[in-house]
């Protein structure tokens, strides 16, 4: 099984979309394990709704907290500490196939052998520096998961220095950078992100007003093959 990390360049740069079309691409299983605010739904409810392939499995998340801020401070609101053992224990019942799966059929909690599991997707927080606690961030889960990581980029007035900023950061912490998802369409500088951060790119989404499943089903097609 190949675990694909998603993380961005910081918050609202398009990784929700875009983890939902390279799991719609590879027909991978989909995880977040950390949600931060759910007042207008979490994203895994989300990515279920627009993910047309019947191989898809949606994973309950470890952490589903209610204020809509940085995990460690939604977790401290409710009294909790995030633990990145407790997230790792759930990775590992999800590889070995014994954790619960949550099917569109609410009342279907059977296992899945994790044979049938080829790829799952993570999509994290926000960006790499996001603290999980008060020592511990969304980089040191990616390092504890051992996970290969796909970058989104949003492109708007300052992305050039927030890639630039995240792709050393992972270059500094031995990351297994499969490459960069850009999104939007602010100025045609993509190309010299991927120069600069020597990490190459993998798609560039369009901008949509329409996020649906025939626009990820078209997007997960043109991506495919770089993926594969």
């Amino acid at each position: 099984m190949n675990t694909i990390f998603i993380t961005g360049t910081g918050t609202d740069v398009g990784k929700t979309v875009a983890a939902a079309i390279v799991t719609e691409a590879l027909e991978a299983d989909y995880w977040k394990p950390v949600q931060a605010g759910f007042d207008e739904g979490t994203d895994s409810i989300f990515v279920q709704s627009i993910i047309s392939n019947k191989k898809t499995i949606i994973h309950p998340e470890t952490y589903k907290l209610k204020l809509p801020a940085s995990p460690h401070i939604a977790a401290r609101q409710e009294g909790i500490k995030i633990s990145l053992d407790e997230i790792y224990a759930d990775y590992l019942k999800i590889v070995h196939g014994q954790r619960p799966i949550v099917n569109k059929d609410p009342a279907d909690t059977t296992h899945r052998s994790p044979l049938t599991i080829h790829n799952l997707i993570i999509e994290g927080a926000g960006g790499l520096m996001v603290p999980l606690n008060e020592n511990e961030f969304v980089l040191d889960l990616i390092k504890k998961l051992n996970a290969k990581v796909i970058l989104v980029s949003r492109n708007y007035l300052g992305s050039i220095n927030h890639s630039l900023l995240t792709a050393s950061v992972c270059t500094a912490n031995n990351i297994d950078v499969l490459g960069w998802i850009f999104n939007d369409q602010y100025m045609n500088y993509e190309q010299e992100i991927v120069q600069w951060s020597g990490y190459p790119k993998i798609a560039s989404l369009p901008f949509s007003t329409k996020i649906n499943p025939a626009f990820i089903k078209e997007q997960a097609c043109i991506i495919k093959h770089s993926l594969l």
